[in-house]
């Protein structure tokens, strides 16, 4: 595949290229419109950016500051990636899984693990079902109860009393505490903690110098953005909001931080740019869809109407259609308290877009989409809704 990919890129160097092809990214409006962006102080305390453009990282930036009259956010700034973490766990999987240390078909019950089902299914469920959510528990099952200060491995066990909504393997229900199944799976195979065996197989052999797991390597950072959600404000004024811990305690689900620097060289090797770490095979078990997700299409249709379509869920990611012809585009989003995260990513063209922000703000979002128009030569579109008036006004 990287062969065919290369032989292209040689074949383009002498053959003229359609429009959408050679379409430039414009990192000058860019730029003016992340500022833009940045300045609405409702909506943004600080914000990271980095394009992935033809493999190269190239464009990476900091706006706004790591909190309310703090520093400027930088490139190096640390944020909490969020669900964004999914990937990471996967990528573990898949790279024990190039080295024949497990099987994606191994079910649940051939490890040591607290996941126990309605029905017993942990004895049919996958490690593919757990990793694409399949395991047929309603939506987030029990984030209240990690939210209320519950064990995980408690948690994991009570899941089985809860009523299925569809057979293991049927039906996408997205999950978290259940996802983080995969950390003690890991963990049951590598004989390591889950943090220090990504830190060895993913953050290192990439150069993630900022990236780590938990609390304290968010906290520790020499520069590390501060949560913020619009609930902050007391009488109309901003007040200190300290690190919710609740989705640390699920590190596959939502326990990863780093820097957009970071995120953007992890992104390159999800488009196949660091062979040593992820191999072909690795990514495509990650990315090869497993399952339609009808309300993650309805969440894209409705702000982003005709630009995505039939959306997907491989291994820690989602797989769309982009675009007029259905470009195939990669991502995911993250959400935890103060914090949210985006990547959306072209693998055939090894061009995306990450960003990182610490608020609760959707309309960084449309960064995403703005890059990718660009990408595909397609209508500018006010995707972050800069000019867009606001509902009713």
């Amino acid at each position: 595949m990287r062969f065919l990919r290369t032989l292209v890129v040689c074949l383009a160097a002498t053959l003229p290229l359609p429009a959408a092809m050679a379409q430039a990214i414009d990192y000058k409006r860019l730029d003016a419109r992340i500022s833009r962006l940045a300045s609405n102080d409702e909506e943004i305390v600080g914000l990271a950016v980095a394009v992935i453009d033809k493999g190269e990282i190239s464009f990476a930036k900091g706006y706004g500051v790591t909190e309310r009259g703090g520093a400027p956010v930088t490139d190096h700034t640390v944020f909490r990636w969020a669900s964004v973490s999914k990937g990471v766990a996967a990528s573990e999987v898949a790279i024990l899984a190039d080295q024949h240390k497990l099987n994606l078909t191994d079910t649940v019950s051939a490890f040591k693990t607290s996941l126990r089902l309605p029905g017993g299914a942990e004895q049919r469920a996958t490690l593919e079902d757990i990793l694409s959510h399949r395991l047929g528990l309603v939506p987030n099952a029990y984030d209240t109860r990690l939210e209320d200060g519950w064990d995980p491995a408690r948690i994991r066990r009570s899941l089985s009393s809860l009523k299925p909504l569809c057979p293991v393997g049927d039906c996408h229900t997205y999950q978290n505490v259940a996802y983080d199944t995969v950390s003690e799976i890991i963990e049951d195979v590598t004989h390591s903690t889950y943090a220090d065996a990504v830190r060895h197989s993913i953050f290192e052999p990439l150069g993630m110098v900022t990236a780590s797991v938990g609390r304290a390597g968010l906290q520790d950072a020499d520069s590390w953005a501060r949560p913020y959600t619009k609930r902050s404000r007391v009488d109309g004024q901003p007040q200190k909001k300290q690190v919710n811990d609740d989705y640390y305690r699920v590190p596959a689900a939502g326990g990863v931080n780093g820097s957009i620097l970071d995120l953007a060289r992890y992104t390159r090797a999800q488009m196949g740019l660091a062979p040593e770490v992820l191999s072909a095979a690795a990514l495509d078990m990650l990315q090869t869809p497993r399952v339609y997700t009808s309300g993650e299409q309805r969440r894209m249709s409705s702000h982003y109407s005709g630009t995505v379509r039939d959306a997907r869920y491989g291994l820690g990611w989602r797989i769309y259609k982009y675009g007029t012809d259905g470009e195939r585009v990669i991502g995911h989003r993250g959400a935890v308290e103060g914090y949210r995260s985006y990547i959306l990513f072209d693998p055939e063209r090894d061009t995306g877009v990450v960003i990182l922000w610490n608020s609760s703000s959707r309309l960084p979002n449309g960064i995403g989409f703005e890059v990718m128009d660009m990408v595909y030569g397609l209508p500018a579109q006010d995707w972050m809704e800069l000019d867009t008036p606001p509902a009713g006004g």
